[in-house]
């Protein structure tokens, strides 16, 4: 809050900000512990190449992804997501009755739309979830170029990145609206990503900006050192 404040020209203290939050009563909403989907496959699992690294020196070097679900008056919807750890973007995302392989293909596949179709190289970091196992995931992300990669089975903290996006979804979107329908779920949370996660929530990795602004001013200082 104090941030959005000093941005929009306010000259006002931290200390300010956090004593007008305690006299009206305003606390921050706490991050739930949540119930994993992960089960895990019978094929052998791709090699981890993050080891709890959750940076990146520049876009597309490594994605993470995961699942979670989303009660609705019809019963669970599914979210796929595809996340890029440079600037904590989320590039791709697929939602679903079913929690399959499919789901999670379409979620990569909108990552690789959105940067272009040329992703070759990405490492996709992901939980050994029987979807990230299988045999359509791993012929799509071959034919995309992207090399696989997974934590261990369990451990919340190799897929930290994810994890935490969950969380943000549940805590400050999912956990104060009621869906009736999957469809009105599908709607509202796209919405939710593209208006508000992507374009306007500030992160601390990002230097207090948010994804995409962080994205172009990696892209224009870039510009500007090779000119130089």
């Amino acid at each position: 809050i104090w941030i959005r404040l000093v941005r929009q020209g306010w000259r006002v203290s931290v200390n300010t900000i956090a004593k007008i939050m305690a006299e009206l009563g305003l606390v921050a909403r706490k991050v739930r512990r949540r119930r994993g989907l992960t089960r895990p496959g019978k094929r052998p699992a791709a090699p981890d190449f993050v080891r709890r690294d959750f940076t990146a020196e520049a876009p597309d070097l490594v994605w993470c992804g995961d699942m979670t679900e989303i009660e609705t008056g019809e019963g669970k919807l599914y979210l796929a997501t595809v996340i890029d750890m440079f600037s904590r973007r989320l590039l791709g995302y697929a939602m679903s009755a079913r929690h399959d392989a499919e789901l999670v293909v379409a979620a990569l596949h909108m990552a690789a739309a959105t940067r272009g179709g040329d992703v070759r190289g990405v490492i996709f970091h992901t939980d050994r979830g029987s979807e990230y196992g299988s045999r359509r995931f791993r012929r799509a992300c071959r034919r995309l170029g992207v090399f696989q990669s997974m934590g261990r089975v369990g451990s919340c903290f190799d897929n930290a990145v994810s994890e935490a996006f969950n969380s943000v979804l549940k805590v400050e979107y999912v956990h104060r609206h009621t869906f009736a329908t999957r469809t009105e779920a599908r709607i509202r949370i796209a919405t939710w990503i593209t208006d508000f996660y992507n374009s306007r929530r500030l992160h601390s990795v990002c230097g207090f900006k948010s994804p995409i602004d962080h994205e172009h001013d990696y892209w224009a200082s870039l510009t500007e050192e090779l000119a130089a």
